[in-house]
């Protein structure tokens, strides 16, 4: 399976791009957060992809980040979630607000994404809720987050771990700092305001 492209963005839609890897252009159709991320057409780029096969397609997914794969994943599981619902979510939400939406329950922030009504908005919500600590920034109720190991989220998550927070409680905390600065927010910036998030 193609796992990731290192390229030159060749040209971009809505909601593709075609990524140059050594003169072979891969269609990979993206979230509107990644093709932000890109940058601009003729730039160095790289993205992490997911393959899905059908009986009558094949289509080539592609993330800015492994976590927003991960998500992706997680999201097509849940019945009524297809790729184009999924990359929908992932237009609307970073990783973050969706961890944060799926731990808290909030099914009124996942609605707030294309073509996702109230209904599907709490099964998703409902179905991820426990799933959702076993990705980056995690901590779904009643599960132990794993992060990846040295990204800002997971150095955040330890940090406030070794303060004498529950891992739950660091996870949900630091998750909520991502959804509120951005997924390239650093570590010290993500520990000023997980750390108001888990004290209040």
């Amino acid at each position: 399976m193609i796992a990731k492209l290192k390229g030159l963005l060749d040209e971009t839609g809505a909601d593709w791009a075609v990524i140059d890897v050594g003169g072979v252009g891969y269609l990979v159709h993206c979230s509107s957060k990644t093709l932000a991320a890109l940058g601009d057409v003729g730039e160095a780029c790289t993205v992490y992809t997911d393959l899905q096969v059908s009986e009558n397609d094949m289509r080539l997914l592609g993330f800015a980040e492994g976590a927003e794969r991960d998500w992706f994943r997680l999201l097509t599981q849940v019945q009524g979630v297809g790729s184009k619902v999924a990359l929908a979510i992932l237009s609307a939400l970073s990783t973050g607000e969706l961890q944060a939406a799926c731990a808290g329950g909030d099914a009124a922030m996942v609605a707030r994404a294309q073509g996702v009504g109230p209904k599907l908005a709490s099964r998703i919500v409902n179905e991820l809720k426990d799933k959702a600590g076993a990705l980056p920034g995690g901590g779904g109720v009643g599960a132990v987050p794993v992060t990846p190991a040295g990204g800002a989220s997971a150095d955040a998550v330890s940090a406030l771990e070794n303060l004498g927070f529950k891992p739950a409680v660091a996870a949900r905390a630091v998750a909520a700092a991502q959804g509120e600065l951005g997924e390239d927010a650093s570590e010290s910036d993500l520990i000023r305001v997980a750390l108001k998030r888990a004290a209040g």
